[in-house]
């Protein structure tokens, strides 16, 4: 944002995002966590987690605060000309020249997902799956069975006396 990149530095903020996401999906899915043995010990390394948080409080704030960076030292960057575009300099370079590592960080991507899924899947019984061969194999005589009934009409002398 301080160079006046403000597509590229939008772009990271959601790439890094799904990043995490699909890293917690996959460990969540990958770990079966057994909520009562973790209960059991939380009082006992409270203190240490109070202590760990107030350090990363602290730590943010020092972050925040510009002056221990040097940043107002840094001067703007050089105006662009009328109608530059930061967004289509950033396509052409990620559409020509950087194609191939786009396209192979978008295949590893999508196969840390499916692997993530397929990993998690677990025969259990309460799973239910469609089978679709044995769906094909029907027949309707085997599904659907008519029966013939005769037809009963009600006496008159039954209807007289209600």
């Amino acid at each position: 944002m301080l160079l006046e990149a403000e597509f590229l530095a939008l772009t990271l903020v959601l790439v890094y995002v799904g990043a995490v996401m699909v890293l917690f999906l996959f460990v969540v899915m990958m770990l079966d966590i057994n909520l009562s043995s973790l209960q059991e010990g939380f009082t006992r390394y409270l203190p240490l987690g109070i202590i760990v948080a107030a350090l990363i409080t602290i730590e943010m704030l020092a972050v925040l605060d510009a002056s221990h960076f040097g940043l107002d030292i840094v001067s703007a960057p050089a105006p662009q000309p009328e109608g530059y575009s930061n967004t289509k300099a950033i396509g052409l370079l990620l559409y020509t020249t950087y194609v191939y590592p786009f396209e192979i960080a978008s295949v590893i991507l999508t196969v840390a997902i499916i692997a993530a899924i397929t990993l998690t899947l677990r025969d259990t019984k309460s799973r239910k799956a469609q089978v679709v061969s044995e769906q094909v194999k029907v027949r309707a005589e085997d599904r659907v069975r008519v029966v013939k009934m005769k037809t009963s009409k009600p006496d008159n002398d039954q209807e007289a006396g209600s």
